[in-house]
């Protein structure tokens, strides 16, 4: 007789019943459709300039209901999980399809770049406001009639009323978010708005989904696969952001979890990465994490050499066409969102430590030598540990005020089980909706100063943890969950 069977024996409310299992699969797929019911509903509210109480309390039920289906969905036989997941994450993105864009209008930007482009014009030549433009224009994007006050749209010095944001500057986006933009308008029917883009989105959305299984059963613990999975896949900010507001991130996020979890430290991972980059600049975090533990410097200069020469190649036709316009808005952009040397309005963390004056470079100071580390100590084996740490830092320095930078570090933390770094999308969250309705209060201080807290008491209980295990206080539990995982599968598992 084995000692897994005595211990069954001993303990027979170790095996779990069909019936417990049936209970559990039946609470799992209860609390995942109550989710997406809520999403759907919160979208209802309208927009965050007229109900954004309204959208912070639907979005805070949805994140309540999202931490116990993933608690739930965790103690599940696999097959059932896997199925549960993936039909979660449609459940979850269809949601996110029933209403126009709620919160940002940044898809009305993707829209018109996508428009200008299948007219054989390059993005980055003139401003939607210019009148070489102006044959292009429609009643959707530029309407003539009702009211040009209402969410969304914008008037011109010129008296233009637009649905685009910065009417006036062109395009900041890189050039495979705007292949991107081009294949949607090539793809969707005349006249269907913003409607392609959110399911383009929600493609993406899903596709990460997929790909996150793969990875994590080929290169984590096929076991926990699942429920890691279900951080991205059931996350409310993916619906919001990823498609109802069909963030482009979402784009540069798959390239990324592609890069990092189907690819060794060589060419395609760095092609892959690239084409991240070339996607949102943000993914250069990633950089160092994608060089875990690579010291000899033939395996860097492939990666890095590889991710240079991606870039380089998708820019090359914009450039041809534009030449050293294709940087478009970014240098202004970086200037209105306060990232030039001496600005203070980011850093908020580091602000209530130190002068305004050291906080920039004291930033700059703890995310070279955080990415330096990664590089040189990070695990080869699980590279998005370090970009997850690297990523999810620069957030925490920068406490920017867009929620969807952050779904980086949602698919970052799918990858890696460390669930306390969703804290910093919540914090996104959080000074997106409530910073408006609390003037004079330090909510960019406050949400991200939690979220840091959160990662850092996160840290530490993990910590305790191994701690625990290697003292030997927790051998059994362990040596149990192993042993029947292998050998002695329950009934639900059968």
């Amino acid at each position: 007789m084995t000692g897994a069977t005595t211990l069954l024996r001993r303990n027979p409310a170790l095996l779990p019943t069909r019936s417990g299992a049936r209970l559990r699969t039946a609470a799992t797929a209860l609390l995942v459709t109550a989710l997406a019911a809520v999403i759907a509903v919160t979208l209802q509210a309208g927009d965050n300039k007229h109900a954004a109480g309204r959208l912070l309390a639907g979005y805070a039920v949805a994140w309540v209901l999202f931490a116990a289906a993933v608690r739930t969905v965790r103690k599940l036989p696999v097959r059932t999980a896997t199925f549960l997941v993936l039909a979660g994450s449609a459940a979850v993105a269809l949601a996110g399809l029933t209403a126009p864009p709620r919160t940002s209008d940044d898809m009305y930007r993707y829209a018109w770049d996508g428009r200008v482009q299948a007219a054989g014009i390059s993005p980055y030549a003139y401003p939607p406001a210019a009148p070489e433009l102006a044959r292009l224009r429609d009643e959707w994007l530029f309407p003539t009639e009702g009211n040009c006050g209402s969410w969304g749209l914008t008037r011109t010095g010129t008296g233009l009323c637009v649905r685009i944001n910065r009417p006036t500057v062109p395009t900041i986006y890189p050039p495979v978010a705007e292949g991107w933009y081009l294949a949607v308008h090539t793809l969707s029917p005349a006249g269907s708005r913003h409607k392609p883009l959110q399911v383009a989105g929600a493609v993406l959305a899903f596709g990460t989904t997929v790909a996150l299984l793969r990875v994590l059963r080929r290169r984590g613990d096929p076991r926990r696969a699942p429920a890691r999975a279900a951080l991205w896949a059931w996350c409310p900010a993916v619906a919001l952001e990823a498609v109802d507001n069909a963030h482009i991130d979402t784009l540069g996020v798959l390239f990324l979890v592609l890069a990092l979890g189907t690819a060794t430290a060589g060419t395609r991972r760095g092609a892959l990465l690239g084409a991240a980059i070339a996607v949102k600049i943000l993914p250069v975090l990633a950089l160092p994490g994608a060089l875990s533990g690579q010291r000899g410097p033939a395996r860097v200069l492939r990666v890095v050499g590889a991710a240079l020469a991606t870039v380089a190649l998708a820019y090359l036709p914009y450039v041809v066409a534009s030449g050293p316009d294709v940087l478009g808005y970014l240098p202004g952009y970086l200037h209105e969102e306060g990232y030039d040397p001496g600005d203070v309005r980011r850093f908020a963390l580091l602000r209530l430590l130190l002068p305004d004056t050291a906080a920039e470079l004291t930033a700059a100071g703890v995310l070279v030598l955080t990415g330096l580390y990664v590089w040189w100590r990070g695990d080869p084996d699980r590279p998005w540990r370090g970009a997850l740490l690297l990523t999810g830092t620069a957030l925490l320095l920068f406490s920017p005020n867009y929620p969807w930078y952050s779904l980086l570090v949602i698919a970052l933390v799918a990858l890696d089980g460390r669930w306390e770094w969703l804290t910093v999308s919540l914090a996104g969250t959080v000074l997106y909706l409530a910073g408006p309705l609390l003037p004079g209060f330090p909510v960019q201080a406050a949400a991200y100063g939690v979220a840091a807290v959160s990662v850092i008491v996160g840290a530490c209980l993990r910590s305790a943890g191994v701690r625990r295990i290697h003292s030997g206080r927790t051998v059994a539990p362990r040596w149990y969950t192993k042993t029947r995982h292998r050998g002695l599968p329950s009934q639900s598992e059968r």
